[in-house]
């Protein structure tokens, strides 16, 4: 029997996964949680870092970054990150993935938010070595998700033209741990960016991929039944050679190995569907990917429900030259006061509740 130590909520749903289900359609109750993945845009405090490329976000700099301008952006992003997945677990999501964030203290300062404080957020993260000063990290509910382990994988690349120059970027972190007595792992990523051009730099997101490759395997070759989500902002579409060659993603999720991974963000993409703008155009960057371990039919332990968009119409700029396309806290004409230039992604993982069992254990 599990002991309920926490608030993993269970919810009436009508699934149709099975034979039996679909001709008699049983109503189970399931328990729900999210996971959801966010680029928040700069999330600089207004200290000015000599070490590092930050000198446009402090008040002196081009972007006037002020305390009221900080404070407002944390009060906003944490606002959003409450609501992902609440429609349906009535709850702020168990894991948040989260990219261009400063350091720590930012981390702090917005999970002690009054939209966060109360659900009592970790933080699991490390200094990158990027250039601009900005990293991943983990976000988690203490009370649901019991974190093991955490590293922090460097990503060496050099420059295609200067092979002795090293192009300094984001690490990969992975985050191992515990929701409710099952083993999870987590990869939270932010590729190189497309500066320069789309295939001037891939070469750059495909060295990514091969180093979230190597990651996967190392998990693999310790637990072969290991269940992994990778999610970030990876700079490129599901579509590209970093997704469908190096790391293999499938559309389908149907008849996967342990080892394989499913992408549900791929359909979207195909759909028109996308998590940011540009030039009149959607791409679909910010994605979480699910191994093949989460894809079965098992529902006695967690497994992959289905993926969304968090695109609410507040989070959506309402006028202007970019309307309809993310509403950001800085434009091409300056300061905005949105939330950010990419929407958040999500998925739900479900199981069973234990009250479907016929001893109700």
């Amino acid at each position: 029997m599990i002991t309920r130590v926490f608030p993993l909520f269970s919810v009436c749903l009508l699934f149709l996964f099975t034979a039996e289900s679909l001709f008699s359609q049983t109503k189970k109750d399931y328990k729900i949680i999210s996971i959801g993945f966010y680029n928040v845009e700069n999330l600089f405090d207004t200290e000015n870092n000599p070490f590092t490329f930050d000198d446009d976000r402090t008040p002196e700099g081009d972007d006037v970054w002020t305390e009221e301008k900080y404070r407002d952006k944390l009060q906003k992003l944490a606002g959003v990150i409450a609501e992902i997945g609440f429609e349906v677990t009535q709850q702020p999501p168990t894991i948040v993935g989260v990219c261009e964030v400063e350091n720590r203290q930012v981390l702090e300062d917005l999970i002690n938010e009054p939209r966060l404080k109360q659900y009592d957020y970790g933080i699991v993260h490390y200094d990158s070595p990027d250039r601009r000063g900005i990293d991943v990290a983990l976000l988690y509910r203490k009370e649901i998700f019991r974190v093991d382990n955490s590293v922090s994988h460097e990503l060496l690349i050099y420059d295609s033209k200067k092979p002795d120059k090293r192009v300094y970027t984001r690490d990969q972190l992975v985050v191992s741990g515990e929701i409710d007595g099952e083993k999870m792992h987590f990869i939270v990523n932010h590729w190189p960016s497309r500066s320069g051009g789309e295939a001037a730099s891939s070469y750059k997101r495909e060295k990514a991929a091969a180093l979230n490759k190597i990651i996967l395997d190392s998990i693999f070759k310790r637990a072969p039944l290991a269940r992994v989500v990778s999610m970030g902002d990876f700079n490129d579409d599901p579509t590209n050679k970093s997704f469908k060659e190096i790391l293999n993603t499938e559309a389908n999720q149907e008849g996967l190995s342990m080892h394989q991974l499913y992408n549900p963000m791929e359909n979207m993409l195909k759909k028109g569907m996308g998590t940011l703008a540009y030039r009149d155009g959607w791409n679909l960057f910010d994605q979480i990917l699910v191994s093949g371990g989460l894809t079965g039919k098992d529902y006695s332990r967690f497994q992959f429900y289905k993926a969304g968009i968090f695109n609410k119409k507040y989070l959506i700029t309402e006028n202007g030259q970019y309307k309809g396309y993310p509403f950001r806290s800085y434009g091409y004409s300056g300061y905005q006061g949105g939330y950010s230039d990419h929407f958040p992604v999500y998925i739900y993982l479900i199981k069973e509740s234990p009250s479907n069992s016929p001893n109700g254990q």
